[in-house]
């Protein structure tokens, strides 16, 4: 079980503004959202570490996580971080700076199977500018190859870093980062590949729009016998399309095109960001044309209209809520697909179940969510 930490108790003072950074609107939407929708679906809990007087705000923005919920930050970071600690209950925890909304699916995979196999991870990236030490030795310049530059996220088994953590509450010492406390009571944590453009919104120049988002979502029910008797159904029960894969199903989905439910969440995801109209308006189901239609190939219409707007794909992330068919063995193929599609090498897709509740967990039919990250 894997619990995501957002450390989102921080204020917007260096960046000057009247309210605290994370719930400041970056390209339309606060910046915290960028991190929930980034980490959702790798989390088993979401724990948002915030301040009593932004909880009222910060709580609306989780509705949309059933598993997610805040906790009273504290008047440090390492405060705010053990007070999550304390409540999280997997046995990986991931711990992010919710003020960095750039981080990319691919990262937090590489953190996580670093964990899994090492008990740590630490994304960093090496240092291109020399770096001087000054103080009581002097001035010291480290060999520049052996200096690198933390960031989040950070991973690591839970029991031992809490453990950790409890001694460095007690030490009254001073640290800016997890690593440093599992560095000071545990071990050198594994370090992980990080990415430049992962940076850490600090001043208010970072809060400039360079880049736009948008999110999608879209659900399909599936067709059943009892509609086929009624022959208000199609015959075709053998398969479904998601993101132009092919997958065996016992039953179609009742869709005016061919029903591909993550590829539609993602056309509305990338029209939103470009600042366009849905899919509806594009490609309405009262138009004959469209029946049966290609979504893949709808798709690609889309793509023409975003790069119409002088915009290109950065990243995609999408999550799939299905109780069957099983989408594990098509994953690969369904981003393989989106990469061609899209012309974007970062394209993330995570499966899931709801756990036999509700319409998605009876079998009833597939929800989609999608989001769309565009730049110049």
């Amino acid at each position: 079980m894997t619990s995501v930490i957002l450390c989102a108790a921080g204020s917007g003072t260096r960046a000057n503004l009247p309210e605290n950074k994370v719930l400041h609107e970056l390209n339309g939407m606060p910046v915290l959202c960028y991190s929930l929708s980034v980490f959702a679906p790798f989390a088993d809990e979401l724990l948002v570490a915030c301040r009593k007087e932004d909880e009222k705000e910060v709580a609306p923005l989780l509705s949309q996580y059933e598993n997610a919920h805040t906790v009273l930050g504290g008047k440090t970071r390492t405060e705010s971080v053990y007070n999550a600690m304390k409540e999280a209950k997997g046995d990986i925890v991931l711990i992010h700076d919710a003020a960095r909304p750039y981080v990319l699916p691919e990262l937090i995979e590489r953190v996580l199977e670093s964990v899994k196999s090492t008990g740590s991870g630490v994304a960093a990236v090496a240092a291109t500018d020399t770096v001087v030490f000054t103080g009581d030795n002097g001035y010291t310049l480290p060999p520049r190859e052996e200096v690198y530059l933390l960031q989040t996220p950070q991973g690591f088994a839970r029991e031992p870093l809490l453990a950790a953590y409890k001694k460095a509450m007690s030490s009254g010492r001073t640290f800016t980062d997890d690593s440093g406390i599992y560095a000071a009571y545990i071990g050198s944590p594994t370090l992980v590949r990080g990415d430049k453009e992962n940076r850490k919104l600090t001043f208010s120049e970072d809060f400039a729009p360079c880049e736009r988002a948008g999110f999608g979502v879209d659900t399909h029910a599936f067709e059943h016998q009892e509609e086929i008797d009624r022959g208000i159904a199609r015959l075709n029960l053998n398969y479904i399309t998601l993101c132009g894969a092919v997958i065996p199903s016992n039953h179609a989905l009742k869709a005016h095109s061919d029903g591909d439910v993550p590829v539609h969440a993602l056309m509305d995801a990338l029209l939103s960001a470009a600042d366009l109209r849905d899919i509806g308006y594009y490609f309405p189901d009262s138009d004959e044309k469209y029946r049966g239609a290609n979504s893949m190939e709808l798709l690609a219409e889309v793509m023409k209209l975003v790069r119409g707007q002088g915009l290109k794909v950065k990243n995609v992330s999408i999550s799939i809520l299905c109780e069957l068919p099983r989408l594990s063995p098509y994953i690969e193929k369904m981003r393989e697909n989106l990469r061609s599609a899209l012309g974007c090498e970062h394209v993330a897709i995570a499966a899931g179940t709801n756990e036999k509740l509700g319409y998605i967990g009876e079998g009833r039919g597939i929800t989609a969510y999608a989001m769309a990250f565009l730049k110049k």
